[in-house]
């Protein structure tokens, strides 16, 4: 038996007022959400992106370091004589090695393998027939540095020519050949007092030569 219209009737009504409630609730909060997110993005500062600062760091320029060199004038009793570089504060071995070494007759007597040596120097190795060696500062005169460098060696007594026996203080060309004949006499020099033996070599000469030769 169907249901009398008036009950049925108040029971739609009924649903469409608590679907009515929902949907206007629903409403009202999805309002208030919306209202409170804008409010919240115009509020809240944001941020500005600041670009990284680089700081250019300046590059290293690399610096050469260019060694000082001597130049040394080898003579005599090498493979390869003539003008050699040598790096400064180099010894007369150096030079002699720059040279291309001693050669097979080379004798160097009593040259000083350790005298440093200095710019412009004349550096002689002797040889076998005429051992010894000298070396001669440069031109310019400049003094020697640690070790005798830049000094004249000794003249050998018993190799030196007439011509280098003519470079000692009071001895000319006519001494000079008494010394090679004294030598030529005798053999050899075995002391350097037997200058005094030479004809025309006084106390006074004799002074003067005994520190600038050797035997």
């Amino acid at each position: 038996m169907a249901a009398p219209a008036p009950a049925v009737v108040a029971r739609v009504l009924r649903f469409g007022r608590e679907h009515l409630v929902a949907v206007v609730l629903v409403l009202v909060v999805g309002v208030v959400w919306t209202g409170y997110s804008l409010f919240q993005a115009r509020t809240t500062p944001v941020a500005a992106a600041v670009a990284p600062t680089v700081l250019a760091s300046p590059t290293p320029t690399p610096t050469q370091s260019v060694a000082a060199t001597v130049m040394v004038h080898v003579l005599g009793a090498v493979r390869r004589p003539g003008v050699v570089a040598v790096a400064e504060g180099g010894r007369v071995q150096d030079a002699i090695a720059a040279a291309g070494g001693l050669a097979a007759s080379a004798d160097t007597g009593e040259l000083n393998l350790a005298a440093v040596l200095v710019d412009g120097s004349q550096l002689t190795i002797g040889t076998k027939k005429h051992p010894g060696g000298e070396m001669r500062a440069g031109s310019s005169g400049e003094g020697g540095g640690p070790g005798g460098a830049g000094v004249e060696a000794k003249v050998s007594l018993n190799s030196a020519t007439v011509a280098q026996l003519d470079t000692l203080p009071g001895v000319g060309p006519v001494t000079a050949q008494k010394i090679l004949d004294w030598r030529t006499e005798h053999g050899r020099f075995t002391a350097i007092t037997e200058l005094q033996e030479v004809d025309g070599i006084g106390p006074k000469t004799y002074a003067d030569l005994a520190d600038r030769v050797r035997l």
